[in-house]
């Protein structure tokens, strides 16, 4: 675990090889006082050594047929140099190796696998005899209580010939998964090569998918409509480039490795809020449910919980906050005020109970200095170019980056060119 670093000491960034290739955990706090450093510290002991679920000495062994070569993986383990024919030619991650070493794992550790296809097969017609792909997963570990276990799964696929017949690709395509796995690679380029431009690289792939896969007139972006196995992917980008692992000039180095290791190892539903968080609405009107993750969502008379992974944000709009603070909800004739204050307050509980590392509970108000930690994660749908715009009791952000909107208008425009 980390707390801020000072002179002499070393920081995340130094120790993340370490910590990724043992498996290790990690924590980063302001001070040792912090309550993200010190509930984390106490959650790992409340309960023993078995608090964490935690399994030890794992190593990874895939096995897949001759068509299919294995590129490497990303994620909190080391390669245990076993070559072999299956190892291709292009590295990703840990690669050159077929084995790897998990000296610390749990149940949600995720890793990711990068797989190429045998340049000597990809032109077998279809029908051919192999029509089948198949790999095989094989994990051993020593779980808490000292026994050794075995996991082995195998999963076989058919071959699809996406020249021919590209619905089968469609159907399979998970959009969630996708998107962790593009960030995770954006992560590790912008780590490995020195002149990589990552937001370039997401629109360009982006542009090629949509240009392959969406449904349009040539040069009529008007007519662009995406399958809905893709529509919501672009919107994950979106994010992705705004995030914290394309956008790390707001963080310290220290900062940026401890975000792009949570995400390498965490499961694909906690990445994807790492991503793009969740937003949840409370008011008078109605019960709590899901909010647009954009500024429009926010009102006077609102309160907005926010799931960013890292932190949790408890938002109230003014109108809210002014009552609060008048003490509306200590009077009698006030209980239903005092019941929305305290629901977000319970849901994020929920949230940090559930999470390790803790995450970092905000409680902040309209047009409050924290306010920003909201604000950096909601579409900027208006900004100060707009304020004319913006109804009684929203808000603005100040920012020149582009809308989802407009994003997506120029992804059309782009999508569609001969």
């Amino acid at each position: 675990m980390f707390p801020p670093c000072s002179n002499g000491q070393v920081g995340v960034a130094e120790m993340k090889v370490a910590v990724e290739k043992t498996g290790g955990l990690v924590v980063l706090a302001e001070s040792f006082g912090h309550p993200v450093f010190r509930d984390s510290f106490k959650r790992i002991f409340e309960d023993g050594e078995q608090s964490l679920g935690l399994s030890f000495n794992g190593t990874l062994d895939i096995f897949c047929s001759k068509d299919i070569k294995i590129q490497g993986i990303i994620g909190p383990c080391t390669s245990l140099e076993k070559k072999g024919p299956s190892c291709a030619d292009t590295v990703i991650g840990q690669g050159n190796t077929t084995s790897w070493k998990m000296c610390g794992l749990d149940k949600s550790t995720c890793l990711t696998v990068f797989f190429d296809i045998s340049p000597s097969d990809r032109s077998n017609p279809p029908g051919a005899a192999n029509q089948y792909l198949y790999l095989q997963f094989l994990t051993n570990y020593q779980n808490p209580q000292g026994q050794m276990r075995l996991r082995v799964t195998t999963i076989q696929r058919k071959w699809a010939d996406s020249s021919a017949n590209s619905e089968e690709l469609v159907e399979g395509f998970d959009q969630e998964t996708g998107a962790v796995v593009m960030s995770r690679l954006t992560s590790l380029k912008m780590e490995m090569e020195e002149e990589f431009d990552a937001t370039r690289w997401l629109d360009r792939s982006l542009i090629r998918l949509c240009s392959r896969f969406g449904d349009y007139r040539k040069d009529d972006s008007s007519s662009f409509t995406l399958n809905p196995s893709f529509s919501i992917f672009p919107q994950f980008m979106f994010n992705l480039r705004r995030s914290q692992f394309v956008q790390v000039f707001n963080n310290s180095p220290d900062e940026t490795a401890y975000f792009r290791m949570l995400l390498n190892r965490e499961t694909i539903t906690n990445s994807v809020v790492m991503i793009q968080p969740s937003l949840i609405s409370y008011s008078f009107n109605s019960p709590p449910a899901p909010a647009l993750l954009d500024v429009a969502s926010i009102a006077a008379d609102r309160i907005l919980l926010l799931d960013a992974y890292f932190s949790v944000v408890i938002f109230h709009g003014m109108t809210i906050a002014q009552w609060r603070n008048l003490g509306y909800q200590n009077q009698p004739e006030h209980q239903a005020f005092a019941q929305l204050l305290q629901a977000p307050q319970d849901d994020a509980q929920l949230i940090i109970r559930d999470r390790f590392p803790v995450p970092r509970l905000v409680v902040c108000d309209q047009h409050g200095s924290q306010a920003r930690f909201l604000l950096a994660k909601l579409n900027p749908s208006a900004t100060y170019n707009s304020a004319h715009e913006v109804a009684a009791g929203s808000d603005v952000i100040f920012t020149d980056d582009v809308s989802l909107q407009v994003f997506f208008e120029h992804l059309q425009r782009l999508a569609v060119q001969s």
